[in-house]
């Protein structure tokens, strides 16, 4: 930087003008030619009667000229060329201001200002709307980053300009241009305007917590005043701040996908008679789809309700621009009833989709909170211990527990026929670190006072009348465990958590400061996601209440969850010692050691540590000692509003005091590992395990009988049978399959652990850093090869035969890795 000022200086003596170029992205619109004013500002103030209003010298007035473009997939991108006049001792451009007075909405990318042989760079991205509309310009700041307190003095007025701005005043329905950030609970699940089945809880206060959403401001519902109205013009058209929207190619090419996938697996089931699946063989004509004209025909219709003209004819353009492949789910591909097999349930508990809810058996037997002790005892279990003895083997037992959180939500749950228990699985590590089912218990509610309740405990058998009933309570398991998984450890802990972060982060910390740019990409379409979600997915009558048992209460679930949610505690190191399955080892980088073959624990252990290794370096570059983090007065005022509004129903839990280097390394270690490693791990496998329903089934629609009833005698006369009519309707599996689908894809302009804009820091330093944090990331990559090759490490693959890589990086592929590859770790939740 100091090399810049010298060049810039000099530069300044012997010329009145700056070159640089700016790249524009349009859709076919118009050039902006003179409709688009320019103007830089110097990071210097320019007089005294200037100095008061924190404002550096600025150029004449610029304009647009000489563009060349460049047409790729509908999109126009437009390098121009910029001439600005400044006085001979204008100093360094520090910002780029623009007005824009053209018709349409334009995506600035970026801009670049050439001083000799120096550039310097803004890494733009965002949406230029006119200011008829906005009623402001727009500001950008060059790549430099400035603490509050090393601002230069001709940026301190923009930097709070700009920051006063993002905030708004909390009132007023917002529109498609504004760039305000402002909160709100979750008081837009409902639609109670189309009648009481409608109605959904506030989400967000003392009755149910909840974290923050950004707010629309749209008014309340007829019906309700609590609840805020749905969208007027179609069920996606929801207001997210500008610079959060998706691109246009990312959101034609997700609604392309989801199209697709309906039209594959879920119209060839809605045109057939029977409601369930009459053999285990029928389950795979899921994945034949063979497309009905007239449900093609319904899609479309449906669609163009829902999405403006524009964007409809971008989605049936990509549609047959791009026709999707469906490829079997790997949980069937290789061996097709390896689902069943004991040792993959056990497995995926450690290497599927959903790895972060199995813990050490910390009692025997399990006890509840409220001191019930489970059914299950030492008869039923020591004969499957290997011949090792009861208490030997009671060190090496883990418990999968979907029993506490449900039991109270069981008999609203239980109707309209819907068949739930909560359950507790126990599972004993082998020798060779796989897991070994022992038992499985099934609880429902006793009397009405909540005292007692009913429990039922199997068995592993091999063969006959038990091995069929073991079946049916592992179905029952895999339905606690994927409700779980899509609610908690999927939306809650990673879509819903970092939602308020992200709005903190553009109210509190300034564009120029070193924190948002780290951060910056691991927000990427972040809430846009959260917006569409909260429309078509986890709002009344959305798919995750037409999947899952949870149905209509399951956004309370979620809150009730909530409840227990700790952000210290959501690092990986402190969540697998608290889930008692590693001991602390202070020589370790990680301060842990593996007790055994885990695979989402030891990759991620090394992911984490390269997270924190790149986030140590980083801090350390701009803050030399606790006093610098003591005194940045953003950063502070960042961590209270998260702590107070975002996450305001969980202030009183412990939160890192921001006094320290090592708190805020850990608190931005944790933030980037939920956004990237943690949301990769419980999103990008749902094609591979949950694309086959009967792996894991969102609800079941029969008890497991009991001898001497009808439905006993209906059991025994054929098993495969009642196991099929107990798991969901061919409609709800085929919307499941579709959604894992969807879900399950990378689109292609993802971004991903490691990559970065072109220019993104002017820091030398800092893109030193980056490197060093990319080698160790592909150094992560040999290590799980190496790992998914070793024959002892069984839980690498398992029965089903699929490695794991949900963190395996896959570097070399970069740029050509959209679709379903089930692996690559993207910056961002970004689907």
């Amino acid at each position: 930087m100091e090399q810049l000022q010298r060049s810039s200086s000099s530069s300044a003596k012997s010329s009145s003008k700056i070159n640089g170029k700016v790249v524009i992205i349009s859709e076919g619109q118009s050039a902006p030619g003179n409709s688009l004013l320019l103007r830089i500002y110097s990071c210097t103030e320019d007089t005294p009667d200037t100095a008061e209003s924190g404002e550096g010298k600025f150029s004449e007035e610029a304009y647009l000229k000489h563009g060349e473009s460049n047409d790729f997939d509908g999109m126009k991108t437009t390098t121009y060329k910029v001439k600005f006049q400044v006085k001979p001792d204008f100093g360094i451009p520090g910002a780029l201001v623009i007005k824009s007075q053209h018709k349409h909405k334009l995506f600035l990318q970026s801009a670049t200002l050439e001083i000799i042989n120096q550039n310097i760079h803004f890494n733009c991205n965002s949406w230029i709307y006119p200011f008829k509309n906005t009623n402001a310009d727009r500001i950008f700041f060059s790549n430099t980053s400035y603490l509050p307190s090393q601002t230069p003095s001709g940026l301190r007025g923009l930097r709070m300009r700009e920051l006063g701005r993002l905030r708004g005043n909390g009132t007023g329905e917002r529109k498609e241009w504004d760039r305000i950030y402002d909160y709100d609970c979750y008081n837009d699940l409902g639609n109670p305007d189309k009648g009481r089945e409608h109605a959904r809880p506030v989400l967000g206060g003392p009755l149910h917590p909840y974290p923050r959403r950004v707010r629309t401001g749209r008014p309340p519902s007829n019906q309700d005043p609590l609840t805020e109205s749905r969208p007027e013009k179609g069920k996606l058209d929801i207001y997210v701040p500008s610079d959060e929207q998706l691109s246009p190619k990312k959101l034609s090419e997700l609604i392309s996908n989801a199209v697709q996938a309906t039209l594959h697996f879920l119209i060839p089931q809605t045109v057939q008679d029977s409601r369930s699946f009459s053999s285990f063989e029928e389950t795979s004509s899921i994945f034949s789809g063979k497309r009905s004209q007239v449900a093609e025909k319904w899609v479309k219709e449906t669609l163009k309700k829902m999405v403006p003209d524009k964007l409809y004819k971008e989605v049936i353009h990509a549609s047959k621009k791009n026709p999707l492949k469906f490829p079997l789910p790997q949980i069937i591909a290789e061996n097709q009833l390896a689902w069943l097999d004991d040792q993959e349930f056990g497995r995926q508990m450690l290497a599927g989709i959903n790895p972060t809810r199995i813990k050490w058996l910390k009692d025997f037997p399990p006890k509840s909170k409220k001191g019930m002790s489970s059914s299950i005892t030492i008869s039923h279990i020591e004969h499957s211990l290997d011949g090792v003895p009861f208490h030997e083997a009671r060190g090496s037992m883990v418990i999968l527990d979907h029993h506490d959180y449900l039991m109270p939500f069981l008999s609203r749950i239980n109707k309209e026929g819907v068949c739930v228990y909560a359950s507790r699985t126990l599972l004993y590590s082998r020798s060779d670190s796989t897991l070994k089912p022992l038992a499985i218990e099934l609880s429902l509610p006793g009397c009405s006072c909540g005292n007692q309740q009913i429990n039922r405990v199997f068995v592993p058998v091999s063969e006959g009348t038990e091995a069929a009933l073991w079946q049916l309570a592992k179905a029952h398991v895999a339905a606690n465990d994927s409700v779980y998984h899509q609610l908690i450890s999927h939306w809650l802990k990673t879509h819903a958590v970092v939602e308020p972060f992200i709005i903190a982060t553009r109210r509190q910390l300034s564009e120029m400061h070193p924190i948002h740019r780290l951060l910056d990409p691991h927000f990427k379409d972040t809430m846009h996601i959260n917006a569409l979600a909260r429309s078509i997915l986890i709002n009344s009558g959305g798919i995750l209440e037409k999947i899952l048992f949870s149905g209509e209460i399951s956004m309370e679930l979620s809150s009730k969850l909530y409840k227990e949610w700790r952000f210290d505690e959501q690092a990986l190191p402190a969540d697998l010692l608290k889930r008692g399955l590693v001991q602390s080892d202070p020589n370790s980088p990680t301060g842990v050691e593996l007790l055994f073959d885990y695979p989402y624990a030891v990759d991620g252990l090394d992911v984490w540590t390269a997270i924190k290794t790149w986030v140590t370096d980083f801090c350390s570059i701009f803050y030399k000692d606790d006093d610098s983090v003591k005194a940045d007065s953003e950063l502070k005022a960042w961590r209270k509003e998260i702590r107070t509004v975002g996450h305001g129903d969980k202030s009183y839990a412990r939160w890192y005091e921001m006094t320290t280097c090592s708190n805020l390394i850990q608190i931005l270690t944790i933030l980037i590992w939920i956004t990237s490693g943690l949301h990769a791990v419980v999103n990008f496998g749902q094609y591979a395990y949950a694309g086959y329903p009967l792996n894991r089934p969102g609800l079941c629609r029969k008890f497991i009988p009991e001898e001497g009833t009808f439905e006993f005698a209906e059991f025994l006369k054929d098993p495969d049978q009642y196991y099929l009519k107990m798991l969901p309707e061919k409609f709800e599996m085929s919307i499941g399959v579709a959604l894992a689908d969807v879900l399950s894809r990378h689109t292609s302009d993802e971004l991903y652990l490691g990559q970065r804009p072109s220019e993104w820091t002017d820091n030398e330093e800092v893109q030193h850093k980056f490197e060093k944090f990319n080698e160790e990331l592909q150094k992560i990559e040999k290590k799980i090869k190496a790992r998914n090759r070793n024959p002892e490490l069984k839980n690498r693959q398992g029965p089903a035969k699929i490695p794991y890589n949900l963190l395996y990086l896959d570097t070399s592929n970069i740029g050509s890795k959209e679709g379903i590859t089930g692996k690559g770790i993207p910056n961002s939740i970004s689907i």
